[in-house]
């Protein structure tokens, strides 16, 4: 279809870039007892609600695709896929088709810096200015999306630390949330860590974005901060500005540290910032949904994605495959190891996933309210994840064990509840096997 019928879509830029997967009150999920018991009779469930929903979505014409892997602890997921990679061609999606994972970078990106506290090159609570010096002097503005000029700002009560950065408290902002000057000045800078089509979508800017992490992370701290650090969660920059500071403080690029601590030692052998032209046989379409209908916005033929970004977006860069993403959270849950391979210590983990928010940091009428946050990620109770701008969504119980991950292209994600409602349906099944 031309993408001319995109003229007056119904979104935003704000809906179709964020990506944040809600984990429901009761997402302590399946509980201890339960987890055990299922991993250690080697219990395959059938997981009827997911299976439901993932066939009515496809079945519908909703999507044209959708994918869900369900596991225990080191076991083998279970896979519930359905839909081709492309609507009109008949590829089917599988656990090693590739996606664009946007936010689900997040937590990837909050658990190297973890590793690099493990390593004693980072602490929670060291300044922010002492990796990047261009941050010890901070703005911040008097009303939040208010002015930036030198009248409308006032210093920094304290420094940003890097707890802050993994838990979005710094006061930083992002150009898909705020309004007013300060949105235009992340625009003029080039302060652009993401991206969706080579094809001009009317509501989303089309700024070029800085060629490095270096340059975004200097003409970031030019830039005033939205809110006090530590004030108050709010989505933010701050998982990409990390990118830099593990650039920093590793003294390897952000991507080649991903890959050599991370990628392939868990052997995430599909997890990409661009995709290589010999994997783009298994790569999605990713769709805007249109008065109910799915219209492609990044065809996988001619995807941004086959492009090499301007930079390494520790924010919401990656492209991975389901397989991929289910080896990262089983290294969650197995105490930073997977199959005989230790990447991080298990203390760490535990800290990693639990809630990290600084003291006093309000969440009232956020994303998050009454709820912590770990690196990069949501914590409810013992669960830990978040989700993606394309309908993508993933957490891992630590109490029990419990991986859950959701895969799909189309946006903006609250087009449909899928995302949204994917723990409630999770615990739906679990109360069913509970009772069985």
């Amino acid at each position: 279809m031309a993408f001319r019928e995109f003229d007056q879509p119904q979104v935003s830029r704000r809906s179709l870039l964020r990506g944040g997967l809600l984990l429901g009150a009761g997402t302590a999920l399946a509980g201890v007892p339960l987890g055990r018991q299922l991993m250690a009779h080697g219990h395959a469930a059938s997981w009827p609600a997911i299976r439901a929903t993932v066939e009515s979505y496809v079945a519908e014409g909703k999507v044209a695709n959708m994918l869900a892997t369900m596991g225990w602890g080191q076991n083998d997921p279970e896979v519930i896929a359905r839909g081709v990679l492309t609507l009109g061609r008949n590829v089917p999606a599988d656990q090693d088709s590739l996606y664009r994972i946007y936010s689900m970078t997040k937590p990837i990106t909050g658990i190297a810096a973890m590793m690099l506290v493990e390593d004693g090159k980072l602490a929670l609570d060291q300044p922010l200015a002492e990796i990047l010096p261009a941050y010890a002097n901070m703005m911040v503005q008097k009303e939040y999306d208010g002015g930036i000029g030198e009248g409308d700002l006032v210093p920094a009560e304290r420094p940003i630390t890097i707890r802050q950065l993994l838990t979005h408290t710094a006061g930083l902002g992002y150009g898909i949330i705020q309004k007013g000057p300060i949105r235009a000045a992340y625009e003029e800078r080039g302060l652009v860590p993401g991206q969706v089509s080579r094809v001009p979508i009317p509501g989303l800017g089309r700024a070029q974005a800085v060629g490095s992490l270096e340059a975004f992370a200097n003409g970031l701290a030019k830039v005033p901060l939205v809110l006090q650090p530590g004030a108050k969660w709010s989505y933010s920059v701050s998982l990409d500005l990390l990118g830099r500071v593990i650039e920093v403080a590793s003294g390897q690029s952000f991507d080649a540290f991903l890959k050599a601590r991370l990628f392939d030692p868990l052997g995430m052998t599909s997890t990409f910032f661009r995709v290589p032209e010999s994997e783009q046989g298994r790569f999605t379409t990713n769709y805007g949904i249109l008065n109910g209908m799915p219209l492609p916005i990044d065809p996988a033929d001619s995807s941004i994605y086959l492009d090499e970004p301007a930079f390494p977006f520790g924010g919401a860069g990656l492209v991975s495959s389901p397989r991929d993403y289910d080896r990262f959270q089983r290294m969650l849950v197995g105490g930073g190891a997977l199959e005989g391979t230790r990447v991080m210590a298990e203390a760490t983990v535990r800290l990693a996933t639990s809630n990290l928010l600084p003291e006093g940091a309000e969440t009232v009428a956020t994303w998050v309210a009454g709820e912590g946050f770990g690196a990069g990620g949501r914590v409810t109770g013992t669960a830990f994840g978040w989700g993606g701008a394309a309908g993508t969504a993933a957490f891992v119980d630590m109490a029990s064990g419990l991986r859950a991950a959701l895969f799909t292209q189309y946006m903006p994600s609250e087009a449909y509840p899928i995302q949204r409602g994917f723990p409630d349906l999770v615990m739906q099944d679990l109360a069913a096997m509970k009772g069985a």
